[in-house]
């Protein structure tokens, strides 16, 4: 494991092994051991895409590591103004020991990893959001103790979460629904991924996706940067909603997840969201440490 590009780079086993440490590193922030794993070791944050959890989560992570983040928006660094990302990633190579970037294009990722010497942690793209399902997945465990004959379903937009979520499915062996409008599908190479390895289907219907299910997952209707699309997508959307019938779909004990921000109202009601508020909230702190055990596998000596 060299870097964190995109979740399909990894095996099961490197995904099993990310998740065991994020638990002890849980454990160990949970009763007050506080060890310097990363002890001087810095991290360049690249932000082309704003964030609450993904900021804070890996600045709070460094700091319990020993480590020190430094904040790089889109305005502080010279890639803004049209540095070459190889260029960029040369230069940052010399003074840092990792990377994240939360950006636009996966091949932007993909190139700073290329040129680079540093590792690389992929923060999201619009192609894939590794960090979040590494914490969705440490959730399920939690709360499901395994991921044996479950059943992961997703309800809206195919979009990097989609893609995402379906990977982690096949990684793990769950078995994974999605419900979307027409025209709105996750990546054709990653369905046929899912289609070759585990159960997988793909609905029109919110509740025949849901049927079943032990997992119930949500994301905005308009992701960052389709802002002007909003009133379309409201109305293709329309149905695809996490609500109290379509919960009534899946298992008796479905959990759901949603990676937040939340938009009460639309892509799930209030109601579902806080009879769920524990799991979701379980599942934004695991942020912290899942990405923590990214950061120690990739960059502790």
């Amino acid at each position: 494991m060299k870097h964190l590009l995109k979740l399909n780079d990894l095996s099961r086993e490197e995904i099993l092994s990310v998740l065991n440490l994020a638990d002890q590193l849980k454990f160990e922030r949970k009763n007050g051991v506080a060890i310097d794993y990363l002890k001087g070791k810095k991290l360049g944050m690249i932000f082309q895409k704003s964030s609450t959890r993904t900021r804070v989560s890996f600045e709070v992570g460094m700091y319990e590591l020993g480590g020190y983040a430094l904040f790089l928006s889109n305005r502080d660094l010279q890639i803004g103004r049209g540095e070459p990302v190889e260029d960029t990633a040369r230069v940052l190579s010399r003074y840092l020991d990792g990377i994240m970037i939360r950006t636009f294009e996966q091949k932007e990722v993909e190139d700073l990893a290329k040129y680079g010497t540093i590792p690389v942690i992929n923060g999201l793209t619009d192609y894939c959001h590794p960090c979040q399902v590494l914490a969705d997945l440490m959730t399920i465990r939690e709360r499901k103790g395994s991921f044996k004959g479950l059943k992961l379903c997703f309800i809206g937009d195919g979009n990097n979460m989609a893609n995402s979520l379906m990977v982690g499915a096949c990684k793990t062996g769950m078995s994974f629904s999605i419900a979307c409008p027409e025209g709105y599908e996750p990546d054709k190479e990653l369905m046929e991924l899912a289609k070759k390895n585990i159960e997988f289907t793909l609905c029109r219907n919110a509740e025949e996706a849901a049927k079943n299910a032990d997992i119930v997952y949500t994301d905005v209707w308009a992701s960052m940067g389709q802002e002007e699309e909003k009133a379309k997508r409201e109305k293709a959307f329309k149905g695809f909603q996490v609500n109290e019938k379509v919960m009534k779909a899946a298992n008796k004990g479905a959990m759901v997840l949603h990676c937040l921000p939340a938009h009460r109202g639309e892509e799930i009601t209030a109601d579902v969201l806080e009879a769920h508020a524990d799991e979701i909230f379980d599942e934004a702190e695991n942020r912290l440490h899942a990405q923590k055990a990214v950061m120690c596998k990739l960059m502790k000596d």
